[in-house]
């Protein structure tokens, strides 16, 4: 007679799922809650940048998602003031493979999960990224739900029934959110060893900034390139821009559709338009240029997040090393005469960069200020202050 097998004993290694992520379509996907608790819901994208995190999790064109992080080493060299690139984090929570670990960074002030706790956002670790990553590149970026709560109580029907009944990204005007609510001087330049952030002291050229979202460190490129730096809000019109008297003026990069951001932007940039004045857009600006000019913009499956995308220069040949960060994108198609494509991304050959024929008016779809190649697109910068020299 064969001895009975014994019942294994109950696994005490496996802590209980504090945090899920519900999927619009019912996938769920369960792992250890850190950062603050609650829920939020938000369409979903992944990210394929190597570091960088904070930058991401600040950046203003992240507002209405949750980013998933491809690379699992999130959180390792911890946060400090100095990377965010707004005041606050913008991304409504983050998904990572591995929960952080101490942060081991010279730099570092302070812990990953610390501070997304004290600025409200959620976040979820231990989950297949992998996997999610997949079904987001082969269903679109679907609509989320994610909930953190320490004792695991997670109410999953009504987690779907949220992510179902979230309205998305098309049609919302999330510019005027993220955007400064009224004008300001911008002299921070870029980071340098050993001195850090300089100020600006000497004369330039008078840029207004028209801010949808704008990243600290494109201010801060445009100032380093030689520029008096006046911001102004989203909404500002086509009287207040000129009434600074600028040389060039810059469209930022932003959240949202570009379509209804354009409801207001638009008119304002085709009355810039009519003066000889340079004009420069990175990313969201980009789109409103193209929109100003006559295009059309179309949402993407999944959109481009990170900092290892290929993008051929039309006119020279040359291929950047490039950061991204869109969900959408302007349909080349639809560019009227007299606008030139100038650059494309090697992923999908969707559009990243146009410029006029006749005038000293371009923008990209991508972020030349990130420095992921590094210093591939800082020309961007320079041929604004050269088209403002002429």
């Amino acid at each position: 007679m064969s001895a009975a097998v014994p019942t294994p004993a109950p696994r005490t290694d496996v802590a209980r799922p504090t945090a899920c992520l519900a999927l619009a379509d019912g996938t769920l996907f369960f792992g250890q809650g850190f950062g603050a608790t609650g829920e939020t819901v938000a369409e979903l994208c992944f990210n394929t940048a190597m570091t960088g995190y904070q930058e991401i999790m600040t950046d203003p064109s992240y507002a209405g998602q949750v980013v998933t992080f491809t690379f699992p080493h999130v959180g390792n060299v911890g946060v400090n003031a100095e990377d965010d690139e707004t005041a606050e984090p913008v991304a409504a929570g983050m998904v990572v493979r591995w929960l952080p670990t101490q942060p081991s960074n010279w730099r570092a002030t302070d812990r990953l999960s610390d501070w997304l706790a004290r600025r409200g956002r959620i976040a979820i670790g231990g989950v297949d990224t992998r996997r999610l990553t997949r079904a987001i590149r082969q269903q679109g970026a679907p609509h989320v739900a994610l909930a953190h709560d320490p004792e695991g109580r997670f109410d999953i029907e009504a987690l779907v029934a949220r992510a179902r009944g979230w309205d998305g990204l098309v049609g919302r005007d999330l510019a005027r959110d993220v955007s400064c609510t009224q004008s300001y001087r911008w002299d921070e330049m870029r980071w340098a060893w050993p001195e850090g952030f300089a100020r600006r002291r000497a004369p330039g050229r008078r840029v207004v900034a028209l801010d949808y979202g704008a990243k600290r460190n494109i201010l801060r490129c445009l100032a380093s390139a030689g520029c008096e730096v006046t911001v102004l809000p989203a909404t500002a019109t086509a009287e207040e821009v000129l009434a600074h008297d600028p040389e060039g003026v810059f469209l930022s990069n932003g959240p949202g559709d570009p379509a209804a951001t354009g409801a207001y932007a638009v008119p304002m940039i085709q009355e810039v338009l009519k003066r000889d004045i340079p004009l420069f857009g990175i990313c969201l600006g980009h789109q409103m240029l193209a929109l100003a000019l006559g295009a059309r913009t179309i949402k993407m499956n999944h959109g481009h997040h990170g900092a290892n995308h290929p993008v051929k220069d039309l006119e020279t040949g040359k291929v950047e090393i490039t950061s991204m960060n869109h969900g959408f994108t302007v349909d080349s198609q639809t560019l009227p005469a007299g606008v030139i494509e100038t650059h494309v991304s090697l992923f999908d050959g969707s559009n990243c960069g146009i410029r006029m024929a006749d005038r000293p008016v371009f923008s990209v779809q991508y972020h030349p200020e990130a420095s992921p190649g590094p210093q591939d697109s800082y020309y961007l910068f320079e041929r604004f202050v050269a088209a403002m020299d002429r």
